[in-house]
């Protein structure tokens, strides 16, 4: 009964988090075994929660990278580096989006901030605007497998799972993709005929490679000066001083942006901070860089940032709570006892419950929006990964990678909204444009499924 609530409260239009506090609350009310209260209770008790705490401000770090400039110093930075390869912008969309990713933790803050400037750049460079629209939502799906990543902070504390691992899992995957996108490019360069964008700069490349140079050595610096023995938190700010000083010297272009996630899974990494509090020092750093350093970010833009953020943080953990009491509704009724039973009646190979769950989960993604379609997964599919022998960091990660595939189909794929009116397109010709991309997204989906090496063993390095 509860389910058929929901899916009618769902037809009728009404929100997602509305349809289930709602199908909750009426099924408690006909019931009549529960005081209504309950239904509130579990609600607050459901967004009480210290992990949750991150979300907010990895969306304001993600706001504040949009609106100080940052977009345009990565564009360049990625242009510098990969705009002479033949389809060169397409290459630069995907590289973009993986510097990005390292900041805003969201697909839909990718679209809709870096996406503009590569689409715009992209036409002005004679691509076709259906072509320009597909990689750039193939990219955007980037943002929440590289960390950071909203969606692992609400899928780790749904499903007591350590976000920083999480955090870690989602690095190789999101390589992967990034290279089958690109490669992807690649062909549609082949097949068309296309040139670089730019000429090959030996100088300009040089100077993209000692930036990447820098943020890669920079960790591992600092890493053998504390295993020789200097204090840890002394040499962090030493190295974060230079780290200015060399950026003012030599100007670099985006060394201080790339460092995010640097900063981010090596605070996790070595105990110095949690992912909350992770999140806290990149909103931080984010805000330093554009009032103070770039100086960017105006006071007004400031208030209007912090003011995005609070309303979609309210949207994000109304659908958390909101899934509370529904996801308590479903376990209490025995729903997902049922469904677990029902699974593992037909199937006790892992193989083949990944393959199911998979399909269920790219159909979901298409109607759900993913914070509710993870709250509302989770306490059905995880005593079944159990049963199996299914490692949740791996599962988390796959489960992120289906839901952002789910971003870019109608009827609810936010991405696709984002990007049909960012070129100006309509969604039928967006979608269109969408469809060849799915090709590397579904190969990096299928790797991921089914080579669990590729998720697991960087947060095992670590552990």
């Amino acid at each position: 009964m509860l389910k058929v609530l929901f899916l009618g409260l769902l037809a009728s239009g009404l929100p997602v988090a509305i349809a289930m506090a709602g199908a909750s609350l009426i099924y408690i009310l006909l019931a009549d075994t529960t005081p209504p209260f309950v239904v509130i209770h579990r609600m607050i008790s459901g967004i009480d929660s210290f992990p949750l705490l991150a979300v907010p401000f990895f969306i304001l770090a993600g706001n504040l990278m949009n609106n100080a400039g940052v977009t345009n110093r990565i564009y360049n930075y990625a242009l510098a580096l990969v705009g002479w390869l033949k389809g060169g912008l397409g290459h630069v969309n995907v590289l973009g989006s993986v510097v990005f990713a390292g900041m805003s933790g969201t697909a839909i803050a990718d679209a809709a901030g870096l996406g503009t400037v590569e689409i715009k750049a992209m036409r002005d460079h004679g691509y076709a605007k259906e072509f320009a629209v597909g990689v750039t939502a193939a990219s955007a799906t980037l943002g929440p497998i590289i960390p950071p990543s909203l969606p692992f902070v609400i899928y780790g504390m749904m499903a007591n799972v350590s976000v920083g691992a999480l955090f870690l899992a989602g690095i190789l995957p999101g390589a992967l993709m990034a290279l089958l996108m690109m490669a992807t490019v690649a062909y549609f360069a082949h097949k068309n005929g296309w040139g670089s964008d730019i000429k090959f700069d030996r100088a300009r490349i040089a100077r993209a490679l000692a930036e990447t140079a820098v943020v890669a050595a920079w960790p591992l610096a600092i890493y053998w000066l504390v295993k020789w023995g200097l204090p840890a938190q002394p040499t962090v700010i030493a190295a974060i001083v230079l780290l200015f000083v060399a950026d003012r010297v030599l100007r670099f272009e985006a060394v201080l942006p790339i460092m995010t996630p640097v900063l981010l899974i090596g605070g996790m990494s070595t105990g110095i901070f949690t992912p909350t509090e992770g999140a806290i020092a990149a909103s931080v750093w984010a805000l330093f860089l554009g009032l103070v350093w770039y100086r960017t970010l105006t006071w007004k833009a400031f208030v209007k940032v912090c003011l995005d953020t609070v309303e979609t943080t309210a949207t994000v953990l109304f659908i958390v709570a909101a899934a509370s009491i529904f996801g308590w509704m479903l376990t209490a009724t025995g729903v997902t006892s049922a469904i677990s039973a029902w699974v593992l009646s037909v199937t006790r190979e892992p193989w083949l419950f990944l393959l199911l769950a998979n399909l269920l989960m790219l159909f979901v993604g298409c109607f759900l929006e993913p914070v509710a379609a993870i709250t509302i997964l989770v306490p059905i599919l995880l005593p079944i990964c159990q049963q199996l022998g299914i490692d949740l960091v791996h599962f988390g990660v796959v489960m992120v990678l289906n839901l952002m595939i789910g971003l870019l189909h109608p009827p609810m794929g936010m991405v696709l909204f984002v990007l049909a009116r960012v070129a100006k397109l309509s969604v039928e010709r967006t979608t269109m444009a969408i469809l060849p991309w799915l090709v590397p997204l579904l190969v990096s989906l299928i790797a991921l499924t089914y080579i669990p090496s590729l998720t697991l063993w960087l947060p095992k390095q670590f552990q």
